[in-house]
């Protein structure tokens, strides 16, 4: 039972991490293209009309679930 959390915990904490590294990518990749470009870079754009500040949030959340999902990794295996 024991193992199963422990398990459970390990899987939470790498789709965090995944899904933090997405966000990062795809805010930065939109702000990016946004300030340098003439339009949006990644895949968001495709869907979605995101300003260049929404997609600086998104790459902040991303930067914080990425970090809080590695630091639970390290954790876990301390």
């Amino acid at each position: 039972m024991k193992n199963d959390a422990i398990r459970n915990d390990a899987i939470r904490n790498e789709a965090i991490a995944v899904v933090g590294w997405i966000s990062l990518v795809q805010g930065g990749l939109g702000a990016g293209g946004q300030i340098f470009g003439d339009k949006a870079w990644g895949l968001l754009q495709k869907w979605w009309d995101i300003p260049t500040a929404g997609y600086l949030v998104l790459a902040l959340a991303g930067i914080a679930l990425a970090a809080w999902g590695e630091t639970a990794k390290k954790r876990a295996r301390a």
